[in-house]
């Protein structure tokens, strides 16, 4: 069985417009692959007004355990120097290069702290 969430994700659409479209909470792979092979106007639609400037989805994965997770990414992220898990410590990870400050990002997915290596 294919969740919204994940046929979301295969389709490479928002949560919100497979669930305003109505596809339902779990499809058969035959179901889901029948909307592959002959998509709905609204995602014929969605694709071609696709400009490829910014992922709909974006695979986040800890740099200390290797946990990972798809989440919709936010104007807000800056480019992150590491993502990890947030009960991981600093220690975990390498330390900034020098001449490098580093900074916390709360908030990124469901468990993500995003580090961030800035000059001062």
């Amino acid at each position: 069985m294919v969740t919204r969430r994940e046929a979301a994700l295969r389709l490479d659409i928002p949560l919100e417009m497979a669930t305003r479209h109505d596809l339902p909470s779990r499809m058969s792979e035959a179901e889901f692959a029948r909307i592959e092979s002959n998509p709905p106007g609204w995602l014929l639609q969605s694709r071609a007004n696709r400009t490829g400037k910014k992922p709909v989805w974006v695979q986040l994965t800890c740099d200390v355990c290797g946990f990972t997770e798809a989440a919709r990414p936010k104007k807000w992220w800056p480019a992150f120097s590491y993502l990890s898990c947030d009960h991981h410590g600093y220690d975990e990870l390498p330390d900034p290069a020098p001449g490098l400050s580093r900074r916390e990002v709360d908030g990124i997915g469901s468990r993500f702290v995003g580090i961030v290596d800035e000059t001062h």
